[in-house]
């Protein structure tokens, strides 16, 4: 699951930049296509991160950032969907199923101490 799950959160960096390349040149998409970027791209190098970690404890709490960046990605995904930019629906459900995995993860992992 680490390898497909490490593959996954790399397809979705790498279909975020080719999203934002193609955002309108104005104001508004920069400053969200730039937030976007460094969310949805940092969920697969936190996720990799996370794989290095030490301990349980130390799992979780990269996971949580995993969660964290997810979640704004999402946010970024709703606004450019509702400002009618783009249709995002895949990425949507990508980003949410992702942030599905990595919450039942954590809960499994915490349910299961050392």
């Amino acid at each position: 699951m680490e390898k497909d799950l490490k593959r996954r959160t790399k397809r979705f960096a790498l279909d975020i930049l080719n999203l934002v390349e193609r955002l309108p040149n104005t104001l508004s998409a920069k400053v969200i296509a730039n937030q976007l970027v460094r969310s949805g791209t940092s969920v697969a190098a936190n996720y990799r991160a996370a794989t290095r970690g030490r301990s349980n404890k130390e799992f979780i709490a990269k996971l949580g950032i995993v969660i964290e960046e997810a979640d704004e990605s999402e946010l970024w995904l709703e606004l450019i969907h509702e400002k009618g930019w783009y249709n995002v629906e895949s990425l949507l459900k990508e980003v949410s199923e992702l942030i599905s995995i990595f919450v039942s993860i954590v809960k499994k992992v915490k349910s299961n101490p050392d």
